[in-house]
């Protein structure tokens, strides 16, 4: 009785092996199908991993800042016109039992700012007068970039502190005078930027006593700043208006700076969707490019896959040759776009002073991508190669 043989399967070994020797055959065409693979794995992973590090930054920045600042304005009547807060609002939210601190700003009017007395009257840059209590600055959480904020004897006196964008735009520094409305005030600090309280980025900063003396300021608060026991930042913020202002709460606008912030972060994500999308189309072009150098290989081994189908081998193991050599060029790609993605995304990091966060779930998902690409891409050339017989290999010249 004649006994039938079973030809022998390759194991995963010997798959590896004959998928590398058809790609080591072709060396640039494996170089150049890869690097489409590679430019949308980097692309995602880049994507991802900048929008980690720019939110790793901004939670980092929110921590030392802390989430529990609110603010308060004057917002409008019914009639539409502009209101004040009470000159009391601000030893009123003072008595709120969870509030840990409060300060506050008044806008002082029809007062603009120059380097020196010379400059035309129209030439204001934008900046502004604010008169402020002594105390805003750890209210804030912010920082002097030079020289010292106002205290209780500055306030007094013809001294001013300049915001970041303000100082930028005078060019001046601590120690020198600007002229503010028709007196000259002499700069003794430059605030860094502050996140949470942008308004006084490009304002001058004075004593609320010395406002009063000089610009005859009315008083009234424009912006109180309080900060809150982190576990009931929601329940003040409820009771921050009626407080405020007791006999028109619906005239206070209430915010919470830290919430702009995290918005501002969403708002982001829209755009690195977009990125992301892009990378996308990289990788399904690079997708193609895997499939067509495997259909152009089998074109080119069709002798090579009619000796190995006389010799034994069978059309699975033709369909597994190639897809093998599929999966190993958009593994390579893949490899290489991840690793392309991380140096990209540490880079930029440290150029911008972020922390550095690729996700490994990011990297994990490119490289899954690449292997989903590469099994889409060489299936069809696979199948294809299995179903040459011997006889029509051997045959084509």
């Amino acid at each position: 009785m004649a006994t039938e043989l079973v030809p022998p399967r390759l194991s995963g070994t010997d798959l590896v092996r004959v998928g590398l020797a058809g790609l080591r055959a072709r060396p640039l065409r494996v170089v150049l199908s890869a690097l489409g693979i590679a430019i949308g794995i980097a692309a995602m992973v880049a994507v991802v991993g900048i929008s980690s590090s720019s939110r790793e930054d901004l939670n980092r920045q929110l921590d030392s800042l802390g989430t529990n600042l609110l603010t308060a304005g004057p917002g409008k009547n019914l009639f539409g016109e502009d209101v004040h807060l009470p000159i009391e609002s601000l030893a009123m939210v003072g008595r709120i039992q969870p509030v840990t601190s409060v300060s506050a700003t008044g806008l002082v009017k029809n007062v603009s700012v120059y380097r020196t007395d010379k400059i035309p009257a129209g030439q204001t840059g934008g900046i502004q007068v604010i008169a402020a209590k002594v105390d805003l600055l750890p209210t804030v959480s912010g920082a002097m970039a030079d020289g010292v904020f106002l205290n209780a004897a500055t306030e007094k006196y013809p001294a001013v502190v300049l915001g970041a964008q303000a100082a930028g735009h005078l060019g001046v520094a601590p120690g020198r005078p600007v002229y503010l409305g028709k007196q000259w005030f002499t700069v003794v600090g430059i605030l860094q930027p502050a996140p949470l309280a942008p308004e006084l980025d490009n304002s001058a900063i004075v004593g609320w006593p010395i406002a009063q003396q000089v610009f005859d300021f009315d008083g009234f608060p424009t912006n109180l700043y309080a900060r809150a026991d982190d576990d009931q930042v929601a329940a003040v913020q409820k009771v921050l208006a009626a407080t405020a202002n007791p006999e028109a709460p619906n005239e206070v606008d209430v915010s919470r700076p830290s919430d702009a912030l995290a918005a501002q972060e969403a708002a982001d994500a829209t755009l690195n969707a977009l990125l992301l999308g892009l990378g996308a189309v990289a990788l399904l072009v690079g997708g193609v490019g895997v499939a067509n150098t495997m259909v152009i290989s089998v074109l080119e081994r069709r002798g090579e896959i009619g000796l190995r189908r006389s010799l034994g081998a069978t059309r699975g193991q033709i369909r597994s040759q190639f897809l093998a050599e599929a999966l190993l060029l958009s593994t390579l790609g893949g490899l290489g776009g991840a690793v392309i993605g991380s140096l990209v995304t540490i880079g930029y990091a440290f150029s911008q002073g972020w922390p550095a966060v690729v996700p490994p779930w990011a990297l994990a998902g490119g490289i899954g991508a690449t292997l989903l690409i590469g099994s889409l891409a060489g299936l069809y050339p696979a199948v294809r190669a299995s179903r040459l017989s011997p006889t029509e290999a051997l045959a084509t010249p």
